[in-house]
């Protein structure tokens, strides 16, 4: 799958400057959880997309991860609306809440996993280089 660049406001980037330099407490967690390709993917934080900003995002998959707080539950309307207008743009989504992601990390974590898993194309992952360059491959 291509890297689709999604256009964003550009008044967003120092916004989402500020966003990672004060992460949240669930944030942290996910993050130190999924950084450095720790899943076999890559994931930004705090990424503009359109006229939003998201907590995490792949752009392999196309793929953002959402850390509900409460404000969440009185946002539902607004957030409905955004997360179709990024669905519009190829934007997939898994949401997790505060509480999630503090007492049952590992759930989270397979949730993204199977996720990742379910979405990878064939021959996403490169071929493994042959010893010496004599173009045969060893057996996986």
């Amino acid at each position: 799958m291509p890297n689709k660049i999604i256009p964003y406001r550009k008044d967003l980037k120092e916004k989402a400057r500020k966003l990672r330099r004060n992460p949240t407490c669930t944030e942290k967690i996910l993050w130190t959880k999924i950084r450095k390709k720790a899943l076999g993917i890559e994931f930004h934080r705090q990424v503009p997309i359109l006229d939003y900003i998201v907590d995490f995002y792949c752009h392999e998959l196309f793929l953002a991860i959402e850390i509900d707080g409460p404000i969440h539950n009185l946002q539902t309307d607004k957030d409905i609306k955004r997360q179709k207008k990024l669905e519009a743009q190829g934007v997939r989504f898994l949401r997790f809440s505060n509480e999630e992601v503090f007492t049952d990390i590992t759930s989270v974590l397979n949730s993204i996993k199977k996720f990742v898993e379910e979405t990878a194309l064939p021959g996403d992952t490169p071929p493994r280089p042959s010893p010496g360059g004599e173009g045969e491959y060893p057996p996986l």
